[in-house]
C-alpha cells in the first residue's frame, strides 16, 4: 500500500472526530503528530482564563405563553450532531412604562436565576443561564417532561385513563391515588401528601437562600414522568432584600396580607401553599369567579374556620390535618406555623399525617403510584406529555 493511501486512510479517521474544517488544524504527517498536535491545542485550551463559541437554540414548540413572555421546548445543538432539550423563556416588555424599567427589572429576575441556580434542590426548577438577545431577557433552564398539577386534576385527565386500563386498576386508582370530585379530581391522601412534602422541600430551599416564589399555584407544580414534582416558574420570584418594582401573582392563591399591600413572605409562600394542598385534598377550586379584591379578603379570612366544611368528610374527622390546614392559610401570619420545615415536621405537621396514614394502613409510596399513572397518562394520550 502507498504512503499516499496510508495518509488518506488516516485522515478519514481524524475527520471523523472533528467537525468539518476543523480537523485540517491538527493533520500532520502521520497519526502520531496529529495527536501530538491535538494534545498541544488542549494544553492551550485548558490553561486560558476564558472561552468562547457560538451556541445555536432550535425553537421547536411553544410550551406555554403567559403575561410575563412565552416559553418554548428548544434543542440545544452540540458536536458530532447531538443535541439537548431544554426550555427558554422570552420576558416580554410591553406592560413595562419604558426600556429602562424592563431593563431593571429583567436585570433584577436575571440575579434571582443565578441564585436559584446554586440551589441544585430536586425539587426546584433547574436554572442553567440568563442570555439578552437582541435585548430581550431569555431564561435557560430544564425542561421537564411531565404534566403540571392543574392539568393532572382536570377531569379530561382522569376520563382518558379510565378507557385504557382494566376495571381493577381503575378501582386502585380512584382508592388510592386520584378521584372524581365534581368539577375536577382530588388527591389521595398519601400521595397528596407526598406531592405537598416534595414542594415544602423546595420552597425550603428557595428560603433558605433568600428568594420568595411569590406565585405557588397548580399550574406552577410540575409532575414528572418519573413521579416527582418540582416547583417551577420564577417569573414572579425575588429576593427578600430586592423585592420587585412591579409584582406579579395570582389573586386565587395569594395570602390575605398581600392582597391587602404587604410584600410575599417565607409565610406568604407557606399560605398560598396552603391553598394548593387544601385544593389537592379537596377537589374544589378556590375563590372561582371572584374578582373583587375586598370581597376575595373577606371569603379568604373566613375560609381557615371552614377547612372541615371544605374537605371531603373522611378527611374533615381527622384534626392533624385541619389543624395543619389551619395553621398554613391563617390570614395573620401570626397565626401560622412558624416555618415551613415546621410545617413539615411538627406534632401536627405533614411528618404526622404521614405516620397516622401508616398506622392505619392508608400510606403509598407517592412517587411511584403517580409515576405509574403518568405512564398510562401517556398511553392513554398516544404519547410523552410535555410541559
Amino acid at each position: 500500500m502507498s504512503d499516499s493511501t496510508d495518509k488518506t486512510k488516516e485522515d478519514m479517521d481524524i475527520t471523523k472526530v472533528f467537525s468539518p474544517g476543523e480537523h485540517e488544524l491538527f493533520l500532520g504527517k502521520n497519526r502520531e503528530e496529529s495527536a501530538s498536535r491535538l494534545n498541544r491545542h488542549y494544553q492551550d485550551i485548558i490553561g486560558r482564563q476564558a472561552v468562547s463559541w457560538e451556541q445555536v437554540y432550535r425553537l421547536k414548540k411553544v410550551l406555554g405563553s403567559g403575561g410575563q413572555g412565552r416559553v418554548f421546548l428548544s434543542e440545544r445543538e452540540g458536536a458530532f450532531q447531538v443535541s439537548f432539550d431544554l426550555a427558554l423563556k422570552f420576558y416580554r416588555p410591553d406592560g413595562y412604562d419604558d426600556v429602562e424599567m424592563y431593563r431593571r427589572e429583567m436585570s433584577r429576575l436575571a440575579a434571582v436565576a443565578m441564585q436559584v441556580s446554586k440551589i441544585q434542590q430536586d425539587h426546584i426548577l433547574d436554572v442553567y443561564n440568563v442570555i439578552e438577545y437582541e435585548g430581550i431577557l431569555v431564561l435557560a433552564c430544564e425542561w421537564i417532561d411531565g404534566i403540571d398539577m392543574r392539568r393532572l386534576l382536570s377531569p379530561t385527565v382522569l376520563e382518558s385513563i379510565r378507557h385504557k386500563v382494566k376495571p381493577d386498576r381503575w378501582d386502585y386508582i380512584n382508592d388510592v391515588v386520584i378521584t372524581d370530585a365534581g368539577f375536577q379530581s382530588r388527591m389521595m391522601p398519601s400521595v397528596a401528601m407526598g406531592i405537598f412534602r416534595e414542594c415544602l422541600a423546595g420552597l425550603s430551599a428557595l428560603h433558605r437562600e433568600g428568594v420568595i416564589h411569590a406565585d405557588m399555584k397548580p399550574a406552577n407544580v410540575m409532575v414528572k414522568q418519573t413521579g416527582n414534582s418540582k416547583i417551577i416558574d420564577l417569573g414572579s420570584s425575588f429576593s427578600i432584600n430586592a423585592p420587585p418594582e412591579r409584582p406579579t401573582w395570582t389573586w386565587r392563591y395569594a395570602p390575605v396580607e398581600v392582597l391587602r399591600g404587604a410584600t410575599h413572605t417565607p409565610l406568604s409562600d407557606l399560605a398560598s401553599l396552603g391553598y394548593v394542598l387544601l385544593e389537592l385534598l379537596s377537589g374544589k377550586v378556590p375563590f372561582v369567579g371572584v374578582t373583587d379584591r375586598n370581597e376575595l379578603i373577606r371569603l379568604k379570612t373566613a375560609t381557615w374556620e371552614r377547612i372541615p366544611e371544605i374537605l371531603p368528610k373522611d378527611l374533615a374527622r381527622n384534626s392533624t390535618i385541619v389543624e395543619m390546614l389551619t395553621k398554613m392559610i391563617a390570614p395573620d401570619p401570626a397565626d401560622r406555623f412558624d416555618s415551613l420545615e415546621d410545617a413539615d415536621l411538627s406534632d401536627v405537621g405533614a411528618a404526622e399525617i404521614v405516620r397516622q396514614l401508616v398506622k392505619v394502613d392508608m400510606d403509598t409510596v407517592a412517587t411511584n403510584e403517580i409515576r405509574v399513572l403518568m405512564q398510562e397518562l401517556q398511553a392513554a394520550q398516544g404519547g410523552p406529555e410535555a410541559a
